[in-house]
C-alpha cells in the first residue's frame, strides 16, 4: 500500500444516491496560509476520485499549506502514519472513533487495538491522539462503558507521548468535560468540530483547551455556534474541514475537502469582525502550538 493511493478496502465512499457529488469551485486563496488541523482524505468524496496528493495540491494552491490526517480505527490510523510519513504537507492523528470501541470491546480486540495506536503514537509525524472522545448519538447505555474506557486509555497515550489529543464529542458535553477532568486533560486539548455553545466555550477557556470550528460554523441553522465562536479566546481559536463531510454554505450537501477550508474560515472572519489576514494569522500560529512543525527539519512541538 502506499500513501499516494489507498489500498483496496481502505478507501472510503460518502454520499447517499442522487447527492450531488461534483466538487465546487476552488475559493479566493486566503491572503495568509494556514492549516486544515483535521481531515481524512482517504475517503473517496467525489466522483472525479480526487487522490490524497491532488487533494493537497488543489490546497496548496488556496493558502491550506498543510493538513493533519485523521484515523479513525487502525486501518486508517496506519495509512495516515505513513501518509505523513512521506509527505511533508501531512501530519497524522492516530486513534479508535468512540463509536469502534463498543465493537471491538465485543469482540475481545479492544485493548490489542489500543496497544497498536500506543505504538503508532509514538512515530515523529503523529502529533496528536485522535478522534476520540465520547458519542452518545449512536451508542446506547451498554456502550458507554467501552467508549470511556477507550477514551480514558487514548487520554494517557497522549500525554505519555506528549502529543495532542483530538476530541470527538457529540451529545457527550458534560461527560468529555468530566472524564477530561478526571482523568487529566494533556496539555494540548483539542475539541473537534466543535459543536457546543458559550457555556462550553467558556469552560475551554477556563482550562485553556482548544476550539477547532468546522463548515457547521457557516450553516444558517447555528447562530449558537458562531456565538461561541466569539466567546472562545483568540489563542485558542483553530478551524477544519473534517472533510469530506460538513461541507460549508453555501455548498453544503456536496463533497468536502481542505480546498475548501478558505470558505469557513472567511465566515469566522465575519462573525468575529476582524480582518481576515489576521485571523489567518492567529490561526497557523495556533495550529503550529498544538502540532509543531509541519518542516520534516523542525523539531516537533
Amino acid at each position: 500500500m502506499t500513501a499516494e493511493t489507498p489500498a483496496p478496502g481502505l478507501r472510503k465512499r460518502v454520499g447517499a444516491p442522487g447527492r450531488d457529488l461534483t466538487r465546487p469551485a476552488s475559493p479566493e486563496p486566503l491572503p495568509v496560509p494556514l492549516y486544515d488541523n483535521h481531515t481524512h482524505l482517504e475517503f473517496e468524496d467525489g466522483i472525479d476520485q480526487l487522490e490524497p496528493l491532488d487533494s493537497l495540491a488543489r490546497a496548496e494552491a488556496v493558502g491550506v499549506r498543510g493538513v493533519v490526517q485523521v484515523g479513525t480505527d487502525l486501518e486508517t490510523s496506519r495509512w495516515s502514519a505513513q501518509l505523513a510519513a512521506s509527505d511533508p504537507r501531512v501530519l497524522a492523528a492516530v486513534a479508535l472513533h468512540p463509536n469502534e470501541a463498543p465493537k471491538l470491546f465485543a469482540r475481545g480486540e479492544l485493548s490489542a487495538h489500543l496497544s497498536e495506536i500506543s505504538r503508532l503514537a509514538a512515530e515523529p509525524r503523529v502529533r496528536a491522539v485522535g478522534e476520540t472522545g465520547l458519542d452518545f448519538f449512536r451508542t446506547g447505555e451498554d456502550g458507554r462503558e467501552a467508549q470511556i474506557e477507550a477514551f480514558e486509555t487514548h487520554i494517557e497515550i497522549a500525554k505519555a507521548n506528549g502529543i495532542a489529543l483530538q476530541i470527538h464529542d457529540r451529545d457527550a458535553h458534560d461527560e468529555v468535560v468530566a472524564t477530561l477532568l478526571r482523568v487529566g486533560a494533556p496539555e494540548r486539548t483539542v475539541f473537534h468540530c466543535f459543536s457546543g455553545d458559550t457555556r462550553l466555550a467558556r469552560i475551554c477557556n477556563e482550562h485553556g483547551w482548544y476550539m477547532s470550528f468546522a463548515g457547521t460554523t457557516t450553516f444558517k441553522n447555528a447562530p449558537a455556534l458562531r456565538e461561541a465562536l466569539t466567546v472562545a479566546r483568540p489563542e485558542l481559536v483553530l478551524a477544519e474541514t473534517d472533510a469530506p463531510f460538513l461541507t460549508p454554505e453555501p455548498h453544503r450537501g456536496r463533497p468536502n475537502a481542505p480546498y475548501l477550508l478558505p470558505v469557513t474560515v472567511r465566515r469566522m472572519a465575519e462573525t468575529l469582525e476582524m480582518p481576515l489576514d489576521e485571523l489567518c494569522t492567529r490561526i497557523a500560529a495556533n495550529t503550529e502550538r498544538v502540532y509543531g512543525s509541519w518542516d520534516p527539519e523542525e523539531v516537533s512541538a
